[in-house]
């Protein structure tokens, strides 16, 4: 009885949530486009199935992944488990958390190419690439960029580092990418890092950071738990426009390479 009042409470915050989208919607429609909504009933079917699905979702970040994330990194980071039962730390040393920097990549990577919004993403520059972008490139290509992203930022959670650092320089990479990787895939590697932070991402990454910052000695959940979504966000722009720079250096080579070969 308990779940059941608990997943209607949640069904109800979920609609109300939606219905200014539905109501923006179906406004158009009627008094600006002054049309009738083709398919009502298949419209009403998915509205019924999305606003359930957002509140299964709900609940089940709630009861599963967001105690998973902090029961993972608490006992991962646990002094006992770190340094070896019996030993009193007041400064965390970020050599002995590689297990912390393994499980945050992994953790990141798994995510992410389990990302709905990406899945979309690489689904449609596929699409409209003609096929020259590969989905399972493009994901991958994010998911590597967010595990090496996760990473970094628990180390910056261990060793405490101003956030503003990482992100000033991270950013600075991203303008010089910019200027010189090829132009047409500029806005898909922008939009490839907004994508990572969403449904699946988010919970356990924001979990695992206040987990993190929790257990570390000398560390403020509130100060240092947060931040590792700025880093989910970040990275991948720099992986996908890394891997168009690498591929176009390939190519170009590989063409003088055969220019060369003909020539003779």
């Amino acid at each position: 009885m308990e779940f059941i009042y608990e997943f209607g409470k949640i069904l109800l915050t979920t609609f109300r949530d939606v219905l200014p989208i539905i109501i923006l919607i179906v406004g158009f429609q009627f008094f600006v486009l002054r049309q009738r909504i083709p398919h009502l009933r298949r419209l009403i079917v998915g509205g019924v199935y999305v606003v359930l699905g957002l509140a299964l979702f709900l609940i089940g970040l709630e009861k599963a992944l967001f105690p998973l994330g902090n029961i993972m990194a608490a006992q991962l980071s646990d002094p006992a488990f770190i340094y070896g039962p019996g030993e009193i730390v007041t400064q965390a040393d970020w050599k002995a958390y590689g297990w912390i920097y393994l499980f945050a990549a992994m953790i990141g990577f798994a995510t992410t190419i389990a990302e709905p919004s990406l899945i979309a993403i690489a689904f449609k520059a596929n699409e409209v690439s003609a096929g020259t972008i590969k989905q399972w490139g493009l994901r991958i290509t994010v998911a590597i960029g967010v595990a090496f992203g996760i990473s970094l930022g628990t180390f910056r959670i261990v060793t405490g580092t101003p956030l503003y650092l990482y992100i000033l320089v991270g950013y600075m990479i991203v303008i010089v990418q910019t200027i010189f990787a090829p132009k047409n895939i500029i806005a898909l590697a922008y939009d490839s890092g907004g994508v990572t932070t969403s449904t699946v991402t988010v919970p356990l990454v924001a979990a695992l950071g206040l987990g993190l910052s929790a257990t570390v000695p000398g560390r403020n959940p509130a100060l240092d738990g947060f931040g590792l979504i700025a880093f989910a966000s970040l990275f991948p722009i720099i992986a996908v426009m890394g891997y168009a720079q690498l591929m176009q250096w390939y190519s170009q080579r590989k063409t003088k390479y055969m220019e060369k070969k003909n020539a003779f």
